[in-house]
């Protein structure tokens, strides 16, 4: 009783804690500002499948021109630099290989390292003071949130339509405990799966 009383009183300490923080007008904001880019990129795609070309054809001519390793790389340097490029599209390509399944892991697997490129490459801008003074200027904001929010800003990124690499960077960039990093940003794996289930019910 004494045991689930405490672990009560901390899960309330906790919730007063990210209130006061700002953590939910955080995320509430972070999804807010996404989605009107998601749903422009949603809107496109429709109109495009609809009045333009069969997205699924398209998808399929883009296999037909480009090699499987390119669309990789492409995913993987932009997974690995501030993700500029939603992974949504490459999931939707997925499902129009040979592979659909094997692919999407390797997706994936390649959105996790590319937060793992991040994480390094927050860290060795520590080593170049002009480039680190530079970045800081640049990501105060992610870097503040990441020192009051650490694994749990980790996790949203990685979960929810919010900039993972640059979490991950930041993370990197007040050296964040690196074996922590990576259980965190673990969830990543899932976001492609719940992703990809719903693309793939789409097309």
């Amino acid at each position: 009783m004494q045991r689930e009383k405490i672990k009560k009183n901390r899960w309330k300490q906790l919730h007063m804690y990210y209130t006061y923080t700002g953590f939910y007008k955080f995320i509430r904001d972070g999804l807010k500002s996404a989605f009107l880019p998601t749903a422009l990129i949603v809107g496109a795609l429709f109109y495009v499948h609809y009045y333009v070309i069969n997205i699924n054809d398209a998808l399929t001519l883009l296999t037909q021109r480009y090699s499987d390793l390119t669309i990789f790389s492409v995913f993987f340097a932009s997974e690995s630099i501030l993700g500029l490029l939603p992974p949504d599209i490459w999931i939707a390509w997925t499902k129009n290989t040979d592979y659909p399944i094997l692919y999407l892991a390797l997706l994936a697997i390649l959105s996790y390292l590319g937060g793992v490129v991040s994480y390094l490459l927050g860290k060795a801008m520590l080593i170049i003071p002009a480039v680190n003074n530079f970045m800081f200027n640049k990501m105060s904001k992610h870097i503040a949130n990441m020192r009051k929010w650490g694994g749990l800003l980790i996790a949203v990124g990685a979960l929810l339509p919010l900039p993972f690499a640059m979490a991950a960077m930041a993370a990197g960039m007040i050296k964040f405990n690196f074996k922590n990093f990576l259980l965190f940003a673990l969830l990543r794996l899932m976001r492609f799966v719940v992703y990809g289930f719903a693309i793939y019910q789409m097309l």
